[in-house]
């Protein structure tokens, strides 16, 4: 008999579905249906499953035609409850409902060993079940040594209820292990070989293994003071900690004080485990050890320790409207699934983008008008005293559609912009992240940059138009301006007046941004790595302010170079020609014109934009094999696969 038997059915065809942190039992008509399709027998008019309808046909195991039937028949027994060899439908749907429950493994290991049906167990029926095991026919267990009677008493009389069960599968599954070492240390000298070791943990403790550990059990065990043997309190120690790989988190982050990309030395660590009795200096020891073997750097972080024992059981907390798996694992990524996913990331950018730019037009519009506003070559009265005074005049004299005026060009340039942009970023983020999913802050602020920088293809003439457009309202009585007739009179090249200056604002700006977006999002996170919408909106907002403000001064000499120079305003021929000119006619305040307005726009922006694109990025989920969005997840540690 298969060992994982017991996790595949945890998920049947038709059964409970996971909503808002609860399960919710299946629809029962679907269920009916579901039953119908499989059950082959008929009484009295009712329907019912055969054995082998249920584990051979709905659960799809036991497929050759050899199979174990007596197996199948212990299998079917866990819905079987009136053990009469034929499953009704009433039986399949407490079935269903039992899965729903929080533990729902337990129950149904209970009803496997449970085969007459009575509500206990006796010893009879617990060895019946366990000398079909593979697992029992390859490493037997003593059944006549002092543990069972423990259970079942001397005489092995005694049964045992479901409660006790449950800690009498707990504890025989660690005991399982200890007495597969004592079958394998034949002289007695409380040493196993290397190999042993990895054909014990692969046997029994498969469960508490990852991929990443499973491969590379022999290197880290042959790392031991013991060299090519495992002794015992090591092999203790190494179950201990994958046991307590929870505890080994929390610990983690208590040194970080919740930061989940600090690296953490050994001796941080330690000095942390004082206080915490269940953690050896032995099992901190083997941690280090392991995660040296993955990452070879002799510090950890939160993400080597999620490669060690990652969250075995996920609840999304936002209900997906579709998800789709691309690749079945991360091995199968071609350079097709790549650029896949690239369009798909672009696709949600473009939206995000679009309702990001929406929401705050009319502060971007106010931003322009200020910012464009200038004291020493104009003669005659100031037009706005503020940014409050500028977004009062415009609705009066153009009324609260002149605060979206420009809006259209923006929408069509914005899309690809802010694509471009967040595509561009997560792009060069996956190829500087290690295997683990850890990356460098020059990393990060790299990824920024060159998000910044490809953006200004977009970014360039979609400004010139929008400034233009916003701009023209300030004069009273003139012919209504709109886009094409702006890009017309601008040509191709005149489009990309300014680049420069495009330059020196959108690359130091995502520079700052992103990094400073990604560690404050980690911040934000509770305790289990997930991220609120709100906390993902106020990440945005935060990480907007140090960016917007900093890069005030380019955004300012952009937008002197790309409007049009009224009679009696001074005119710039480039980048230093304009710094020159402001400095000396307005002084250096008048760099930072329009610097509140900016980071009011700009923050809530790429805020919005932010939260936009995750949260499509949850409801819409494409599984491409490559990092996953983090955050996205509840991570809620599932009853113990054992």
């Amino acid at each position: 008999m298969k060992e994982n038997i017991l996790r595949k059915l945890f998920f049947p065809k038709a059964s409970c579905q996971e909503t808002g942190g609860y399960v919710k039992r299946a629809n029962p008509d679907s269920l009916h249906e579901v039953f119908n399709k499989y059950a082959s027998q008929e009484k009295n008019g009712e329907k019912f499953m055969t054995p082998e309808d249920f584990v051979r046909g709905y659960l799809g195991l036991f497929s050759a035609t050899d199979y174990n039937k007596e197996s199948v028949r212990l299998l079917a027994g866990i819905v079987n409850t009136s053990k009469d060899g034929l499953i009704s439908y009433s039986e399949f749907q407490a079935f269903e409902g039992l899965l729903c429950f929080p533990d729902a493994l337990y129950k149904t290991a209970f009803q496997l060993f449970d085969t007459n049906g009575n509500g206990v167990i006796s010893f009879e029926e617990f060895m019946e079940v366990m000398k079909k095991t593979v697992l029992h026919q390859r490493i037997p267990f003593n059944m006549e040594g002092g543990f069972l009677q423990l259970y079942f008493g001397r005489n092995k009389k005694r049964c045992i209820s479901y409660t006790e069960f449950s800690q009498f599968l707990h504890d025989f599954h660690e005991e399982y292990a200890i007495e597969a070492f004592r079958r394998f240390d034949k002289e007695g000298s409380g040493f196993i070989s290397v190999l042993d070791f990895q054909d014990i943990m692969i046997s029994i403790k498969s469960h508490l293994l990852t991929k990443e550990v499973e491969t590379h059990l022999i290197e880290t065990a042959s790392g031991n003071q013991s060299g090519r043997r495992v002794s015992f309190p090591y092999f203790v120690a190494f179950n201990s900690l994958l046991n307590n790989m929870e505890l080994i988190k929390r610990i983690y982050l208590n040194v970080t004080n919740g930061h989940r990309t600090q690296e953490v030395s050994k001796d941080e660590f330690m000095h942390s485990v004082q206080s915490m009795s269940q953690i050896t200096p032995l099992e901190v020891d083997i941690l280090f050890q392991l995660c040296d073997v993955l990452r070879q750097t002799g510090r950890i972080v939160y993400n080597d320790l999620s490669a060690i024992a990652p969250e075995p059981y996920f609840k999304q907390i936002t209900n997906r409207l579709a998800e789709i798996r691309a690749v079945s694992s991360p091995e199968e990524r071609s350079i097709l699934i790549q650029i896949l996913e690239s369009g798909y990331r672009f696709a949600l950018g473009s939206i995000a983008g679009a309702v990001g730019a929406t929401a705050v037009y009319p502060i971007d519009l106010v931003k322009t008008r200020m910012q464009n506003q200038r004291t020493g070559s104009f003669i005659g009265e100031l037009m706005y005293r503020n940014s409050f005074d500028c977004f009062k005049k415009v609705v009066r004299h153009e009324g609260l559609f002149g605060l979206y005026r420009g809006l259209v060009p923006q929408l069509m340039g914005v899309a690809p912009e802010k694509a471009i942009k967040l595509t561009v970023n997560d792009l060069v983020r996956d190829k500087f992240m290690d295997k683990n999913g850890n990356i460098a802050l020059h990393g990060e602020i790299l990824a920024g940059a060159c998000a910044g920088g490809s953006q200004v293809i977009f970014t360039n003439p979609l400004e010139i138009v929008k400034i233009r457009l916003q701009v023209a309202g300030e004069i009273a009585g003139g012919s209504k301006v709109r886009a094409w007739s702006v890009v017309k009179d601008l040509g191709l090249f005149g489009l990309y007046k300014g680049a420069r200056a495009c330059f020196l604002r959108d690359v130091p700006f995502s520079a700052i941004y992103f990094p400073t977006y990604a560690h404050t999002k980690a911040k934000l996170a509770d305790e289990t790595g997930y991220n609120h919408p709100l906390t993902l909106l106020l990440a945005g907002i935060i990480a907007g302010v140090p960016a917007a403000a900093l890069v005030t001064p380019a955004d300012v000499i952009k937008t002197r170079l790309q409007v049009v120079a009224r009679q009696g305003q001074t005119t710039y021929s480039g980048v230093w020609d304009a710094t020159r000119k402001i400095y000396s006619e307005e002084g250096p305040r008048a760099f930072w014109k329009g610097t509140i307005a900016r980071v009011l726009r700009s923050s809530p922006q790429f805020g919005v934009t932010l939260l936009t694109y995750e949260i499509l990025q949850r409801l819409f989920y494409v599984d491409f094999g490559g990092s996953r969005p983090t955050g996205s997840e509840l991570k809620i540690t599932s009853v113990d696969t054992k």
